[in-house]
């Protein structure tokens, strides 16, 4: 039975699309017959203090000789001077969701720090496994030789085909935590435009761990008079979130960034039709005719895909359509899983 040891920051429960990707690689290399024991590590990271440092370094001294060592990147890439103490002791695999430093809302100078520190951190790594194709190729400036590199895109678990609202006010839904990154705040300043068209949206996401945008975003809605046909519906369990997909007719990702895009995943698995911005693997997931892509940070363009889809029903009705054809091209989870034990098997 192989071992693995697994390092990740915080609560491994934490409902975010990386936790969710680090929870059900856990399990299925348990179900096939790997030995996973999770080390949780508590801190602020990506910037821990330096008792939290010092806690990380005392955990991964403690770690058996020879060990193979699974890390997540938002521990990994802030903790340079401890991978590349143990790196000869033990045998590191960054797991990199995407680089810190793309976060958005860092300074010049705080992005700098990360990126300095991840690039230093990765050279200790024999192994990188990247969740897709893009954070892979950024990857390569941070020094990360594409032969050191192994890309493991999320799985998808078998789901019915959305029913949609059946409501003459087409249902929206976002799924994502309600961070400057996840771009609501540019979904609402796009949907302000179409106050003349019938919608309504459900944000389905933590509003606690950004408190500050979370209170934001609801201010900007009122502000905008878009509160009576906008819903924030906070952190939702397995059951609630699948429900929440049933009931929607479009789904929309106006991400600045993202690693990979699980939430839109998610949705093409159910067929439903998407408006995405062009970031991580969206043009990949949704080809040519699941949805609309559009860039990332622009309202306008944004705010004219809505419109084409709201004024639209032949086009949604087609993109779902697509969308139904792009599920069957989603890898599944057991897959995936299977994927990452080989690359763990093959670390030198």
């Amino acid at each position: 039975m192989p071992d693995l040891q697994f390092v990740l920051p915080g609560d491994p429960e934490t409902r975010t699309g990386g936790y969710e990707y680090d929870r059900r690689i856990v399990t299925g290399l348990r179900a096939l017959g790997w030995n996973v024991r999770v080390h949780a590590l508590q801190g602020a990271y990506p910037t821990p203090t330096a008792a939290e440092r010092a806690a990380a370094a005392r955990r991964f001294a403690a770690l058996p000789d020879g060990a193979r060592v699974l890390v997540d990147g938002l521990a990994f890439g802030a903790l340079p001077e401890i991978a590349g103490a143990e790196a000869r002791r033990l045998s590191l695999v960054a797991l990199v969701h995407h680089p810190l430093a793309e976060e958005t809302g860092l300074t010049a100078a705080a992005a700098g720090r990360l990126a300095a520190s991840e690039r230093a951190a990765l050279r200790a790594a024999r192994r990188v496994i990247a969740t897709s194709e893009p954070t892979a190729l950024a990857l390569t400036g941070y020094d990360v030789e594409p032969g050191r590199c192994v890309v493991v895109s999320p799985g998808t678990d078998s789901a019915p085909l959305a029913r949609g609202s059946g409501a003459v006010a087409p249902a929206l839904l976002c799924v994502a935590t309600l961070t400057p990154r996840k771009g609501h705040g540019l979904l609402l300043d796009a949907l302000a435009g179409l106050r003349d068209r019938v919608w309504r949206l459900e944000c389905v996401g933590s509003d606690s761990r950004d408190a500050a945008t979370s209170a934001q975003l609801r201010a900007r809605a009122e502000a905008l008079g878009l509160s009576d046909r906008i819903s924030f519906r906070g952190e939702a369990g397995p059951e609630a979130l699948a429900a929440a997909y049933a009931s929607a007719d479009l789904f929309v990702a106006p991400s600045l960034y993202e690693g990979y895009g699980m939430a839109l995943a998610e949705a093409l698995a159910r067929g439903l039709p998407a408006v995405a911005t062009r970031v991580g693997a969206a043009a990949a997931l949704l080809g040519e005719d699941a949805g609309l892509l559009v860039p990332p940070g622009d309202a306008a363009a944004l705010r004219e895909a809505l419109a084409r889809l709201l004024d639209d029903p032949g086009l949604r009705r087609r993109c779902a359509a697509g969308a139904a054809r792009a599920r069957a091209r989603l890898p599944r989870w057991d897959e995936s899983c299977a994927r990452f034990a080989r690359a763990l098997e093959t670390v030198p």
